[in-house]
């Protein structure tokens, strides 16, 4: 007779309990603490795990060489992978519902179908003839994608002996099960022991494989944070499902870097490259506007030129507002701060709101100049020419300029899509050569807003 026993498990971090909680002691969420049965048998056999006849050696003495990997023919995704797919590697994809992650993956599925072998497509969330339908509108059927709407792992695992294939999807881990499990599909205990057995095949087998996973309501990863480091490559798809343009983001790489985005455009036929996002970022960029500046910032090796827009308005009533679309708002407040000490910007009774145009996250410290002159813009009715300025720099709590980093390749970038001026900290100014456009040199924030008083 089998011994039943059961345990709460949080569905936010796996923590695990003996007694319900209301709070979990692991990530400190209330309400995330669920009952699964665990039921013990005395023939229960766990799934067999590769056994490795490696001893220890010295480091020096251990080959070295670059990864095999697969070309996907998606040059933006091979950029965010570092350089396409590694063999036997296991990459997580995850993003909002509808933002095109099926949509990705079936076209690169195509592709490598067609260049290396058969490919299996399993779908936990769709049939065979949605799947088909995707496929004909993205004019990817290649005769050697094989696909199967399955959920059980261990007929998944059958297939893969059976079809041999060079590369296989997943969509989505949190359909999969294990029989021998009890507790529901996407629960913790079956996404943790379901990954186990992907990665056991994959490693095993060579076979690199692409899963799809769920978010949270908060754009975070579902299920157990173990998840991620079980595997290898990371991939997060960001956007706004009503704007066409995507933003693929390595979060985590073991065989490249996690500074790359890829930058995919949304059409009728699927998810189509491009090549020049800068231009894209500033399509609908004015030739003059109050509180539109241009900026430049460096995604991993890739220059961007992105248009910043601020709208400074009187509060009608209580504390004003603060809001940010693509920057952190903790630095907009930093900004605001060093705008109203040492700048003298009545700001206390403003709503201010700030948008980085085309859906992108900024990171780093670079663009703090532009959000800054594009507030002092808004709030003094003072238009800038954008068609022809950019600026860039990190702004101290005490108003200088810090200097930043890769900025010759910045300016390269700003040069090569017909501006003629940019502001820049002082102590950048010479350290560069070979750019042919006016650089003026600014110690402090309000040297750089004078001489846009003194410009307009």
């Amino acid at each position: 007779m089998a011994k039943i026993k059961s345990k709460f498990v949080c569905q936010e971090c796996g923590y695990e309990s003996v007694k319900w909680l209301g709070k979990c002691p692991g990530c400190n969420n209330w309400n995330t603490m669920e009952e699964e049965m665990l039921e013990s048998k005395k023939d229960f056999k766990r799934s067999p795990t590769i056994v490795s006849q490696s001893k220890p050696q010295p480091i020096k003495e251990v080959k070295s060489g670059a990864y095999e990997r697969y070309d996907t023919q998606i040059n933006e995704l091979n950029r965010v992978l570092g350089g396409g797919l590694v063999k036997g590697s296991l990459t997580l994809i995850t993003g909002e519902p509808g933002i095109g992650k099926s949509t990705l993956i079936l076209q690169a599925s195509s592709t490598i179908a067609n260049r290396y072998g058969k490919t299996l497509y399993v779908s936990g969330e769709e049939s065979e003839e949605q799947i088909k339908m995707r496929g004909e509108r993205l004019n990817s059927l290649s005769d050697d994608l094989y696909i199967v709407s399955e959920t059980n792992v261990d007929v998944i695992e059958k297939y893969i002996e059976e079809y041999a294939p060079v590369f296989i999807i997943i969509d989505s881990i949190q359909t999969l099960f294990k029989e021998d499990l009890s507790s529901a599909p996407g629960s913790v205990s079956q996404v943790k022991e379901c990954a186990n057995n992907l990665m056991r095949i994959g490693k095993s087998k060579n076979i690199p494989m692409f899963i799809v996973a769920h978010v949270t309501k908060q754009g975070e990863l579902a299920g157990p944070r173990v998840l991620e480091h079980m595997v290898d490559t990371v991939l997060h798809f960001e956007g706004e499902r009503t704007q066409e343009f995507r933003i693929l983001r390595a979060l985590k790489n073991r065989f490249g870097t996690t500074s790359e985005i890829g930058v995919f455009e949304m059409r009728e036929e699927g998810l189509v490259e491009v090549s020049n996002p800068s231009a894209m970022f500033l399509e609908s960029l004015s030739t003059e506007a109050e509180g539109a500046i241009v900026v430049v910032t460096v995604e991993g090796t890739r220059p961007l030129l992105v248009e910043i827009q601020a709208l400074v308005a009187p509060t009608n009533a209580g504390f004003p507002r603060r809001a940010a679309v693509g920057i952190d708002i903790n630095r907009l407040n930093l900004i605001i701060a060093v705008l109203e000490k040492k700048i003298g910007l009545p700001l206390m009774n403003q709503d201010i709101y700030v948008n980085v145009v085309g859906g992108l996250k900024l990171e780093g410290t670079s663009a703090d100049l532009g959000v800054a002159m594009a507030i002092y813009s808004s709030m003094r009715g003072i238009p800038i020419a954008s068609r022809a300025m950019v600026v860039m720099g990190e702004i101290s709590l005490t108003g200088e300029l810090r200097p930043i980093s890769h900025l010759e390749k910045m300016l390269k970038e700003a040069e090569k899509m017909g501006f003629t001026r940019s502001v820049i900290p002082q102590k950048n100014k010479f350290k560069f050569d070979g750019i042919h456009m006016k650089c003026k040199g600014v110690d402090t924030l309000k040297d750089a807003l004078e001489m846009l008083t003194l410009h307009n």
